[in-house]
């Protein structure tokens, strides 16, 4: 079985940036794939990802309102790039750039969910941690996950907006090292 409530150590863990992370999922977002560097990187073997929802790499200080972004991009068909920081099970953490894609069957009808995970580049890293923190923040000041994370996505609105961008390309402003960053 996978282990529930591990608690964060601290310690980061990073991979080559020739290296890709790569999982599939279906439709419910739980494991279908997971290729030999997730099971590294994770540090679950592959018997206990398979079938299990994605989310059992959430590390608890990522914004739900993220992850609320990246379900409604990729549900209706679109593909996301996105900062991600998740959880390993001996509690270490890493950062990812996740480009998630949905899957879709011949007819045109969404299947699964296809994520390619690269490095993240540490530039942007401090960045984006300071705007995940203050979502992050907002969210737990709010008792419902559904609270949260509409307070969470309002709030990354709010500074997006402020800052003129759209999350994709403040994503690709910390990518290509323009830092258009977001109120600080």
């Amino acid at each position: 079985m996978v282990r529930t409530a591990i608690a964060p150590t601290g310690v980061e863990k990073t991979f080559h940036p020739d290296q890709i992370i790569v999982s599939k999922t279906d439709r419910q977002g739980r494991l279908t794939y997971v290729n030999d560097l997730f099971v590294e990187i994770s540090g679950y073997p592959e018997a206990e990802l398979i079938g299990k929802p994605h989310n059992v790499i959430r590390h608890p200080d990522m914004p739900r309102s993220v992850f609320g972004l990246l379900w409604d991009r990729i549900a209706a068909g679109q593909e996301i790039f996105a900062y991600v920081m998740n959880l390993s099970a001996d509690g270490s953490h890493y950062w990812v750039l996740a480009h998630v894609t949905p899957t879709f069957d011949a007819s045109g009808s969404i299947v699964g969910y296809h994520s390619n995970r690269r490095t993240a580049d540490a530039t942007a890293l401090t960045a984006v941690t300071a705007l995940y923190q203050r979502l992050v923040a907002e969210e737990r000041r709010h008792p419902s996950a559904r609270d949260a994370v509409e307070a969470g996505g309002r709030l990354l609105e709010q500074e997006l907006a402020e800052a003129g961008l759209s999350y994709d390309e403040y994503v690709w402003s910390l990518n290509n090292g323009t830092d258009r960053a977001v109120a600080a």
